[in-house]
């Protein structure tokens, strides 16, 4: 099942084709079968056979012998192309299969095609449904470039603010998704809802495909991916958010990341045509202009791909053509970004820009950086990195002063506090703090990749390759030069330039993982890709043996032994545990069923007015805003700064405050109504200190420290439990209008009624 990669049948066809000519000079075949060897011709009845006739015939080719060459090319072309297409049918197939099995989980979940459109509406959990509102308002309206205008001045979204909501909640894949919808008439054939799920989940199995074939090109082989494809099915709460948050931006995001990362691993090897190369770098400048297109948080992970490319072009292990071709598509896909995100200053402040112009303004006054004996360059390399930052952070400061960008600060905040260096009282800082997205993961995760037997061989896998890298790291930098063919028998794996670069991608995106629970998305499905491609390569195999310098087998035979049946191994074991527990996950019917929330959003859309303005946690509003269309105070974007201040806002109904004090913040934000939720306000946690109503305490400074304990204490009582007692002052400002189990709603009284 192993096949060799292509470079390796390249240098074999070269020696072939050497070997060839001395081959036809020790053996000539006539028509009559007789054979004559080294060249010599025995006389048979020489009638008229002269000796030039037999100088001429004896240095011509043999028929029999060009047509063995011929039928030999032929063969091994066809083995090729089978492999090909075998593979790609594999690569098709998994993808296929797994966006059925995602929508069948998802169906059997939360029973999705057997509820009411507001139910299954509210099955986005997560807060992310009031993405696909306006999906539906680009729908609802009477054409596109009318809906299309409607969100570019959108004044029905937050209260007292008109926004531009495609730039400000990156709605391009609701755009493309509706503009499809309409054009192709989907209303004739699939309901709306179905239609933006299914679209979802189709890029579900674009990036699943994109995995295969990434591990596929690093291998040579199309059993990597099929491992890639089964460690991810099997590690899915670890891989992905799209069984229960379908709107998300990430869920849109990283399938075109994924093919980008796909296309760049082609564009790095060096045994590709210039057509390939052609191919994966169009793909490559594509997928970073949307990836860029679809994400708020997309310049932030191409900053850390470009980190790695970075040192690949520091360490001189990539040619500087092909760098100076992806700075141009980095270049080529921010500036359209920032064109058609409506002047973002978001990217011209992002770390990215700032390290790509630092990049290129080092490279020009380092023109002789590369040159010179192995203390010199290390000299040279240090002093190129102190100006790349350097460049790169006075840059981004200029860019800052120019264009005020607000959102950088709290982020920096964030990070001090993050890393212990220092301390705070601020509600917004406190509150990203304790979002599970931004905490270290739990011991959990890593122990259920070692129970699926990832973690395991990705050590091996990565020990391995880091280490051959690191050789080869010494070498460029001792002047030694890079061999453009290598042969299975060198045993270099670490000499391969897209194997280096995933090394550097494992190892910065792994360090991101380790401090953020939520990088664990981008990280887990490399690893599986990486760990895949390590156990099914033979040059990985063969390095190891060329290490341990194994003489009792051929090493070459041992590593192809190897890179077939370790993946064998592993693949039955997979097969025999999880397959059942998988089977068993589409045959079991969950129960996800939410009334109370059914109740609340059935009585905003028949009982409030079409005008109402309503005030809750960020979570609820968007459900909300979905489900309803009304305007809210705060949406659950937690990369805007303005919508986490109004949140903090809103959240002042579970502090000890005042019922004067919550009325005028309410107002402020043109309230007219307030949703207060019992799940917050008798929220109970095991995470110390990171309840709604602890973070707001600490931030108001309702707070007594003794002995090491802190303990709430205010002259007022907690504002959600208070308003339910039904006395003055909470009467004169608010009267409830709708309440069941888990939701309270109290309209903000225009006219303040004081009663005693």
């Amino acid at each position: 099942m192993t096949e060799l990669r292509a470079r390796t049948m390249d240098s074999e066809g070269d020696t072939r084709g050497d070997e060839t000519p001395n081959e036809l000079e020790l053996e000539t075949t006539r028509a009559d079968g007789s054979a004559s060897i080294g060249g010599e011709h025995a006389q048979q009845g020489g009638e008229g056979e002269g000796q030039g006739d037999d100088a001429l015939q004896s240095t011509r080719p043999p028929e029999s012998s060009v047509k063995r060459s011929k039928c030999s090319f032929a063969s091994a072309l066809l083995r090729r192309l089978a492999r090909l297409l075998f593979g790609c049918l594999a690569a098709v197939a998994c993808g296929v299969l797994y966006a059925t099995y995602m929508s069948l989980y998802h169906d059997r979940k939360f029973w999705f095609s057997m509820r009411q459109e507001l139910e299954r509406e509210i099955t986005f959990q997560g807060g992310s449904g009031f993405y696909y509102y306006y999906y539906k308002h680009m729908l609802t309206a009477p054409s596109f470039e009318r809906g299309f205008h409607e969100l570019m001045v959108d004044n029905g979204t937050l209260s007292g603010q008109t926004i531009n909501a495609v730039e400000r909640f990156s709605l391009y894949p609701e755009l493309i998704t509706s503009f499809i919808y309409r054009l192709a008439g989907g209303q004739d054939f699939v309901e709306p809802i179905y239609f933006y799920v299914g679209a979802v989940f189709g890029l579900q199995a674009i990036y699943v495909t994109a995995l295969f074939v990434c591990s596929w090109v690093m291998s040579g082989t199309w059993v990597a991916g099929l491992l890639t494809v089964s460690w991810y099915v099997i590690n899915r709460p670890d891989t992905t958010k799209v069984d229960s948050a379908i709107p998300l931006r990430d869920n849109w995001a990283l399938p075109y990341f994924s093919c980008q990362v796909a296309a760049l691993t082609g564009f790095l090897s060096y045994n590709i045509s210039s057509a390939t190369e052609m191919c994966c770098y169009l793909t490559l400048s594509a997928t970073t202009l949307i990836f860029l297109l679809v994400w708020e948080h997309s310049h932030y992970v191409l900053f850390i791909q470009g980190l790695c490319l970075f040192l690949l072009d520091s360490f001189d292990l990539v040619p500087v053509r092909k760098m100076a071709d992806i700075h141009r598509a980095y270049l080529g896909a921010l500036f359209l970004a920032y064109l058609l995100q409506f002047q973002n200053p978001a990217l011209l402040s992002s770390p990215l820009l700032s390290l790509l112009v630092g990049s290129v303004l080092a490279r020009h006054f380092q023109q002789k950086m590369k040159m010179g004996p192995l203390v010199a360059r290390v000299m040279k390399l240090f002093l190129h990195f102190y100006l790349v930052f350097t460049t790169g952070i006075t840059f981004s400061y200029l860019v800052k002063k120019l264009v005020p960008v607000s959102e950088s600060d709290f982020i920096l905040k964030y990070l001090e506090v993050k890393f212990g260096l220092n301390t705070t009282t601020d509600f917004i800082t406190n509150f990203l703090l304790c979002q599970e997205t931004f905490q270290t993961p739990s011991q959990d995760f890593f122990l259920r990749l070692t129970q699926a037997s990832v973690l395991p061989f990705y050590l091996l896998v990565l020990t391995v390759c880091l280490l051959s890298t690191l050789q080869t790291i010494y070498r460029r930098l001792s002047g030694q030069p890079m061999k453009a063919t290598l042969r299975l028998e060198d045993g270099r794996i670490g000499e391969q330039p897209e194997v280096i670069y995933h090394v550097f991608h494992t190892l910065l995106f792994g360090g991101m993982a380790l401090l953020f629970d939520g990088m664990k998305y981008l990280w887990t499905p490399h690893v599986c890709m990486f760990t895949a491609f390590g156990v099914c390569s033979p040059e990985l195999w063969m390095t190891v043996l060329k290490w341990l310098k194994l003489k009792s087998v051929h090493p070459v035979v041992l590593s192809l032994i190897l890179s077939t049946a370790v993946p064998t191994i592993i693949g039955f074991s997979l097969w025999r545990e999880y397959c059942p527990r998988v089977l068993a996950e589409l045959s079991d019917v969950q129960e996800f069923y939410d009334p109370d929330t059914v109740e609340l959003t059935s009585w905003i859309k028949s009982k409030a007015p079409g005008a109402a303005v309503f005030a809750g946690s960020p979570q609820l509003l968007g459900t909300v805003k979905l489900c309803s269309g009304s305007t809210v105070t705060s949406l659950p974007l937690y990369s805007d700064i303005n919508l986490l201040r109004r949140s903090e806002d809103s959240y002042q109904v579970y502090s000890m405050r005042s019922a004067e004090d919550i009325y005028k913040i309410l107002t402020s934000q043109k309230a007219n109504y307030v949703i207060i939720e019992e799940s917050v306000c008798n929220e109970l946690s095991l995470t110390k200190g990171c309840r709604i109503k602890d973070l707001l305490d600490i931030a108001n400074g309702h707070v007594v420290y003794d002995k090491g304990e802190i303990y709430s204490f205010s002259k007022h009582g907690r504002f959600c439990h208070e308003i339910k007692m039904n006395y003055s002052p909470y009467t004169n400002y608010f009267t409830r209008v709708f309440w069941n189990r888990s939701y309270h709603v109290y309209k903000v009284n225009s006219v303040i009624s004081f009663q005693y």
